[in-house]
């Protein structure tokens, strides 16, 4: 009988590790549409930390060369796409990068994305984190790739002494499992989603879709649908003044906290939105993409290539 109990004790406990995170019910604290990203945005003119070749210009400089603008529900964030750049020269291509004002710690937010930028040279992203304190203040990829490679990648990035198992329940295919910055010329412990909608030309061509990410100290769960996916949740779709996450399904990325402890490795986060090119990935990766010439020049010298090398956002809904 003490072994039955014992047995049945270690399948239980195994079986709680296996499952799925349980979800939880948040309001919406910011609903973000149109114009009202420049409010909730700081535009960050800033030399590159990823030493791209990319020159990230202010909100007035983003407007007044239409490199950001809004129109109802829609926000566009592009590259400059009509100038031919030196060789020879220091700046890169024009370009932005947004954090938001608000930080956020247990939270989850919602990402409408109707495009995205795709192109050879091109390295966008949508993560959250705290960049006053990074790594220690941990790091979220949400939306990650380059030169329209593959699928999207969900990743974190943390100091010293956070992993992740190897088995979870999520249906995206996990990579390395220690998160530490440090390893591996920082790739994080990252998962690659299955789903060809997921990033690039294939998810414009799709009508986009939508990201939601579901972050406690317990567990960080990414999910994905595509827009033209029978199964996106009905809460997620109205985007609407709640949601409940416990009715979302099994997440592309889970990443539990059985070797992270998550208030330890994480601060509370902003919200980044950016496109940079070439640079630490997407240059070091490039004479494997298939894409023409080296990156650097490629992307000085042909402007016209990037015209759909950019981001279009229908809304961003925050729940707390």
């Amino acid at each position: 009988m003490k072994n039955t109990v014992a047995l049945s004790a270690r399948v239980l406990a195994l079986a709680w590790t296996l499952a799925p995170a349980l979800g939880g019910t948040y309001s919406r604290s910011q609903n973000i549409v149109g114009s009202g990203f420049y409010s909730a945005f700081n535009f960050e003119a800033i030399a590159d930390p990823t030493h791209g070749r990319v020159n990230y210009v202010s909100m007035a400089t983003a407007q007044a060369q239409n490199l950001t603008f809004a129109s109802g529900n829609t926000f566009i964030l592009r590259a400059d796409d009509h100038t031919v750049l030196s060789d020879s020269g220091s700046v890169g291509r024009s370009s932005v990068r947004m954090r938001t004002n608000a930080a956020f710690t247990t939270h989850a937010a919602v990402f409408d994305i109707q495009h995205m930028p795709q192109g050879c040279g091109t390295w966008p992203a949508v993560w959250e984190t705290n960049e006053s304190n990074w790594p220690n203040g941990g790091e979220v990829d949400i939306i990650e790739g380059v030169n329209d490679q593959g699928t999207n990648t969900v990743t974190l990035h943390t100091a010293p002494g956070c992993s992740m198992p190897s088995t979870r329940t999520q249906t995206g295919t996990s990579l390395q499992l220690d998160c530490d910055t440090s390893v591996n010329g920082n790739a994080g412990c990252g998962v690659r989603l299955t789903q060809a909608q997921s990033y690039g030309p294939t998810f414009n061509a799709d009508g986009g879709g939508w990201y939601a990410i579901e972050r406690t100290n317990t567990f960080i769960n990414v999910w994905f649908w595509a827009r033209g996916a029978t199964n996106v949740p009905s809460d997620v779709r109205a985007g609407g003044t709640s949601v409940n996450t416990a009715n979302w399904g099994t997440p592309v990325a889970n990443f539990p906290n059985n070797s992270c402890n998550f208030p330890q490795f994480f601060d509370g986060n902003n919200i980044i939105i950016n496109l940079t090119f070439c640079g630490d990935f997407a240059g070091a990766v490039y004479p494997q993409s298939g894409c023409p010439s080296t990156c650097n020049s490629f992307v000085d010298q042909n402007p016209t290539a990037f015209t759909n090398a950019f981001f279009q956002f229908n809304s961003i809904n925050v729940y707390q």
